[in-house]
């Protein structure tokens, strides 16, 4: 354990509080987050996660302008949660397996990644969940409650101890936002095939 992984977990479970709220700010303290994550998987040599912080900085990004273009004027801060339609689950969940045979296969072999094929699917669907949550998608939680629970046991085996008890924490942070997103879901939307999502 470090200082630096010390302060990434403090600034990350910031970052996810503020997202279960719906609030705005969860985007640029989610920034700070994944740049310092990058350097703590770099020296990990999970290369898999060390790319998907580096695409998280860029969706950061991206998900801080579309919730910033979709504030209501009478609530600047907070977003509109919106369900995920059938054909965008599908969509999703298929670009999660092809990114996580594809990547599996480039770090297997062509790095010494430790857990190449796993750590490249958690990567995958990792980008879709970010994706959905960037589209104010309530299905976006669902995916993050699986992909964390598989990565408490990711950190544990590579002796992240408290990377792991934070995504442990991400997972009880995941409930409390399927929570609120889905009260927080239009009263008038039509109920879609992944309603439930």
């Amino acid at each position: 354990m470090s200082g630096l992984e010390i302060v990434a977990v403090i600034v990350s479970a910031l970052a996810v509080w503020l997202t279960a709220r719906r609030h705005l700010w969860c985007w640029p303290i989610g920034l700070v987050s994944v740049l310092l994550y990058a350097r703590i998987f770099l020296v990990a040599k999970l290369y898999s996660d060390l790319l998907l912080q580096l695409i998280f900085a860029v969706m950061q990004l991206y998900g801080w302008w579309q919730w910033k273009s979709g504030a209501s004027e009478q609530d600047s801060q907070h977003i509109q949660p919106q369900r995920l339609p059938k054909r965008g689950l599908l969509t999703g969940l298929l670009a999660g397996a092809a990114g996580s045979v594809v990547l599996g296969y480039a770090m297997a072999s062509f790095t010494d990644a430790h857990i190449p094929w796993l750590d490249s699917a958690l990567t995958s669907f990792s980008l879709v969940a970010q994706f959905w949550m960037a589209r104010k998608y309530v299905a976006n939680w669902w995916l993050w409650i699986a992909v964390d629970i598989i990565y408490v046991g990711v950190y544990i085996y590579k002796d992240l101890n408290l990377t792991a008890g934070l995504y442990a924490g991400f997972i009880v942070l995941a409930l409390v936002g399927l929570r609120n997103w889905r009260r927080q879901l239009p009263a008038n939307h039509p109920p879609a095939a992944a309603a439930a999502l």
